[in-house]
Order: structure tokens, then C-alpha cells, then sequence
């Protein structure tokens, strides 16, 4: 369950770094970025949206949402 959140976690933190328009030159940032992208890999352009902000919150935000769902399902079960 704890790895399910820190991947939510990291997926949730670039939404609001893009959303607040972070600067992208810094390592912190680029840091989140990439591990939201290889953890979003699979969702993010699933959607077409014309805004880009649309695309980032709803392709990395469906990606947090599945892995919030399955990690806590498992535990759940393995409980």
C-alpha cells in the first residue's frame, strides 16, 4: 500500500508542479517529472484534450487513481 502511495504521491506532485508552473530547469523538478512520466507512461496521452493542462491532470491523474486503487486492493486482501 505504501508503494501505491508514493507512486500516487509523485504522480500527484508534477499535476501541481505543471499546474504552478514550475521551473523545469530545476532538479527537483525534472526529478518528478521523469518518474511521473515512466509511471504515467501508459495513460498519459490517452486523452486528446485541446488544453494541455487537461491532458497532463487527466492522464497522470488516472494513472494516481488506478495505482491508489490497486495497491490498496491488494493490501486489502493480503490483510
Amino acid at each position: 500500500m505504501i508503494v501505491a502511495d508514493v507512486m500516487a504521491l509523485i504522480l500527484g506532485l508534477w499535476i501541481l508542479m505543471y499546474l504552478l508552473d514550475a521551473n523545469r530547469g530545476n532538479d527537483l523538478v525534472r526529478f518528478i517529472h521523469h518518474a511521473a512520466d515512466w509511471l504515467a507512461g501508459w495513460s498519459y496521452d490517452l486523452f486528446t484534450f485541446d488544453e494541455a493542462w487537461a491532458r497532463v491532470v487527466s492522464g497522470y491523474g488516472l494513472a494516481a487513481v488506478v495505482y491508489l486503487l490497486i495497491g490498496h486492493t491488494i493490501a486489502g486482501r493480503l490483510r
